[in-house]
């Protein structure tokens, strides 16, 4: 406070808490405030949070499997298209896309199409795991979601963009199987080499509105691994599709 000019009075006001507050502060070293008021003080004094409570930051670290969850987020829809886009920019070697219908991507990634070939000629493998739209199990969740874009329709879509692509070395698409379609449906798996992005779908609701969690691989048989070997046994099951359908 002395260096950056100000009294605990003055501090207190930048940061939106009492002045005898920032007094409690400075008396009892093992106080410590809430995240936005420690972030308010930080900047009204132009230093980082380590110096003033470095056992915050400690607390912070994560250990063990804890360090392969880089953030959740309770609405898919709340996860930043950017996101998505640099996972996709920067995977080289895998990606692969286990949605039921995978159909937002090719609302929410621009030229998602020329990305994908792009991808592809620079030796990357594609998959995409798709619910077949003619099964049961896509009949059953389309009755319990009961909106107006049917799950057939975005599977649909989805196949339609893919067509875009035409026959291409690298790109592979396969339907789950009857048995596995339960849980596809419930789980959607989007991995990017050591990066993925996961989503539980919740009761009745559509894939936007259910959490997600994006997790990076430290190591062998964390969260990462669990959820990579779910999508890979339902990919080892899928039924080719031996043609997508191109846009006329």
């Amino acid at each position: 406070m002395q260096s950056a000019g100000l009294s605990p009075r003055q501090l207190a006001a930048r940061v939106g808490v009492s002045g005898k507050t920032v007094e409690r502060w400075v008396a009892d070293a093992e106080l410590i405030p809430h995240a936005r008021n420690r972030e308010d003080a930080c900047k009204a004094l132009g230093v980082d949070e380590e110096m003033l409570w470095p056992k915050a930051v400690k607390d912070r670290i994560k250990t063990g499997d804890d360090r392969e969850i880089i953030r959740s987020y309770p609405y898919r829809s709340s996860c930043p298209s950017t996101v998505w886009g640099e996972l996709i920019a920067n995977a080289t070697d895998d990606l692969f896309f286990a949605g039921y219908t995978n159909y937002f991507l090719w609302l929410d990634q621009p030229a998602f199409v020329t990305t994908l070939r792009r991808k592809l000629d620079t030796g990357c493998r594609v998959r995409f795991l798709l619910g077949d739209p003619d099964s049961e199990a896509t009949r059953n969740r389309e009755t319990i979601e009961d909106v107006a874009l049917t799950v057939s329709t975005r599977i649909r879509i989805t196949l339609e963009h893919l067509g875009k692509l035409g026959p291409y070395e690298g790109l592979e698409t396969r339907f789950s199987t009857p048995g596995d379609a339960a849980n596809h449906v419930s789980l959607s798996v989007f991995r990017f080499d050591n990066d993925a992005l996961v989503t539980p779908h919740l009761a009745r609701l559509v894939g936007h509105d259910s959490p997600l969690l994006h997790l990076r691989k430290h190591g062998d048989g964390g969260m990462f691994d669990r959820f990579k070997e779910h999508a890979e046994e339902l990919w080892s099951r899928g039924l080719p599709i031996h043609r997508v359908p191109a846009t006329q």
